[in-house]
């Protein structure tokens, strides 16, 4: 599409909009018509899971399970310090 006739119909779709938006029964089926297109457009992350090998480890990745370990000291670490400060 050209760009002219991007902006003819998006100025379309916002006069039709406000045009429904004069009648308070209207304002809800647009409101809800607005959600399903944004929906279908962006569909929401939350269905995609980010990382692929949670609660998977592979025991001969060494890097990974080094990182797990100090991450696992780290709450340790962190209250034997603070113990410790306090005497």
């Amino acid at each position: 599409m050209q760009t002219k006739t991007k902006n003819a119909v998006m100025l379309g779709a916002g006069a039709a909009a406000l045009w429904m938006a004069m009648k308070p029964e209207n304002k809800e089926k647009l409101i809800g018509m607005a959600t399903k297109a944004k929906e279908k457009i962006m569909p929401s992350k939350t269905d995609v899971v980010p990382v692929q090998k949670a609660g998977n480890p592979d025991p001969m990745d060494v890097e990974d399970n080094k990182m797990v370990s100090e991450g696992a000291m780290y709450g340790v670490n962190y209250y034997n310090e603070n113990l410790q400060e306090q005497r």
